[in-house]
């Protein structure tokens, strides 16, 4: 087992092998090119399978499987029931296998510390000003890319339940994305490399899911930078609470957003309207 966390030396080796895992990340998500995609992931387990290191070789083989099975995934936002179940099952295993499968040999890598173990008033601060700048965050975002609302679907006439399915749906798909690329992708690579180098990867990760679901356009650079304030959250504070409420924040205002783009006379109030 790897002494300490974050002790291992990025050799040229190891910077071929993350080189490798993020582009087989990039190549086989969010571009769907599965030959190349299956190329660099088997040049990737190559890779894990040469470092000298148990420890990596069991983490970042259990992270490559998790993409393996992410890329086999019709990842979408549509909102029906089939496709909770289609997309549900997959976005499960991902989050709950690593821990079981690591929970015997490396215990304590991948923990579901929900409350911040070092309580810092920056992230107090940053948690407040997540609120203005969601909303401005996602209007510029809006003006660069105008067809971004348009990923998710509503019916022509406003309905209570489809408006209800899009807000629950959103809000469990992002705090799944905290729970696997922060939780999970962040904290096993975290446990072997600096911080840096594991925050840069998650966010990759990170991104390479998000545009493959619907972050078209300027999504890549605006999903990266919030990706990276997360995990450098998650670093400092080294719990999910404040993570966790600042996603939320961000999706009820692109909740908001999609409402609004489909039906115009809807703001923020969709919440409270016609009792949802």
């Amino acid at each position: 087992m790897t002494a300490e966390p974050g002790s291992l030396t990025i050799d040229r080796n190891r910077a071929v092998l993350l080189i490798l895992f993020s582009l087989t990340v990039i190549t086989s998500i969010p571009l769907h090119w599965h030959v190349a995609g299956l190329v660099l992931g088997l040049a990737t387990a190559g890779m894990i399978l040469r470092d000298p290191d148990a420890a990596l070789r069991r983490r970042l083989g259990v992270l490559l499987g998790c993409i393996g099975l992410l890329a086999a995934t019709d990842i979408n936002t549509s909102t029906t029931d089939a496709n909770f179940l289609k997309t549900g099952i997959p976005f499960f295993l991902v989050i709950a296998l690593p821990p079981l499968l690591l929970a015997k040999s490396d215990p304590g890598v991948i923990r579901y510390r929900f409350l911040p173990q070092v309580r810092r008033r920056a992230d107090v601060i940053y948690t407040v000003l997540s609120v203005p700048l969601a909303w401005l965050v996602l209007e510029l975002y809006w003006w660069l890319t105008p067809d971004l609302f348009r990923q998710w679907s509503l019916p022509p006439v406003p309905d209570e339940s489809e408006i209800q399915r899009l807000f629950i749906g959103i809000n469990l798909v992002g705090i799944w994305d905290e729970l696997f690329f922060v939780n999970t992708v962040f904290a096993v690579l975290r446990s072997l490399f600096a911080y840096r180098v594991a925050n840069l990867v998650q966010a990759i990760v990170y991104t390479s899911v998000l545009y493959d679901m619907a972050f078209i356009g300027a999504g890549p650079v605006i999903v990266f930078l919030f990706a990276w304030t997360q995990g450098s959250m998650f670093e400092k504070s080294e719990g999910l609470l404040w993570v966790l409420i600042v996603h939320l924040i961000v999706d009820f205002f692109l909740v908001a957003a999609i409402v609004h783009s489909y039906y115009p006379s809807y703001g923020l109030d969709f919440l409270w309207r016609h009792g949802l």
